[in-house]
């Protein structure tokens, strides 16, 4: 049986994650919680890893009852604590120090701040998928690998790349899939970007980590796969959006839930 393994949520794009008993889907299709929150600069730009490597050595440690989170530099051992929505000037105030340059903190608590906004819902992937991908890079653990990728929903019991049966040739051609009571639809491969390639805790670059990857991931390709959908094979997770029917109310996934296929 294919199940849920692991739930994650990123309440603050880019920086550190929580893992989750269980998570909300909301009508948008996003999982309540992740990417509520996104560090932009003055021109109102996204502060993230694609563009500012320094973000890498931020640890966060959140606590979602208390609306809290800690910050600290890597390396340091404390560090302040700021309420999410009545500490945010403290919290902007830290974050423009550490960056050099001035940020805010914008929020969006109906969808996040996807990085496809045409698939706002969890990303989905394997933990054999990710064991694999440990295995094509010597020195990288599981643990290090799911921090490099960041998806939401992680599957147990199934093969490595088991997750691309959930998408078909084009994002015209979704594939209905289901967890527990949420009706999903698994829309394409997710483009990966620069973020993969650095060390989640320093910033460091893995050598050649994006030309290793795609040569495996095309000489790895399951058969039956959906190859029209790799324009490129710097791809791995499945995004999705909620079946169209399905987003009225907010529904909720478990840990162990069954993943089942139309």
């Amino acid at each position: 049986m294919i199940y849920l393994a692991h739930i994650f949520i990123y309440p603050i794009k880019s920086l550190d994650g929580v893992a989750m008993p269980q998570g909300t889907v909301l009508p948008s299709g996003a999982l309540q919680g992740d990417r509520e929150f996104a560090i932009v600069d003055e021109q109102g730009r996204f502060v993230t890893g694609k563009r500012t490597p320094a973000i890498h050595q931020i640890r966060a440690q959140f606590e979602l009852a208390e609306r809290s989170v800690t910050l600290r530099q890597q390396g340091d051992s404390t560090g302040p604590t700021f309420h999410l929505d009545r500490d945010r000037p403290g919290l902007e105030r830290w974050l423009s120090v550490y960056f050099g340059f001035p940020v805010q903190l914008v929020q969006n608590q109906a969808v996040g701040y996807p990085d496809d906004l045409g698939s706002p819902g969890p990303t989905v992937i394997g933990t054999a998928t990710l064991k694999l991908l440990a295995d094509w890079f010597p020195g990288l653990s599981l643990d290090n690998l799911r921090q490099r990728f960041r998806s939401n929903l992680e599957l147990g019991g199934s093969d490595p790349f088991w997750e691309d049966r959930l998408y078909g040739d084009t994002p015209q051609q979704p594939v209905a899939f289901q967890i527990g009571p949420v009706k999903f639809l698994g829309i394409n491969p997710c483009q990966r970007c620069i973020v993969p390639t650095r060390a989640p805790n320093t910033g460091d670059t893995y050598p050649h980590f994006q030309r290793i990857f795609a040569t495996q991931r095309q000489q790895s390709l399951p058969a039956w796969v959906a190859a029209a959908a790799f324009t490129h094979f710097y791809r791995v997770a499945v995004n999705t959006r909620l079946n169209s029917g399905d987003s009225a109310i907010a529904q909720t996934v478990h840990i162990n839930d069954a993943v089942q296929m139309d």
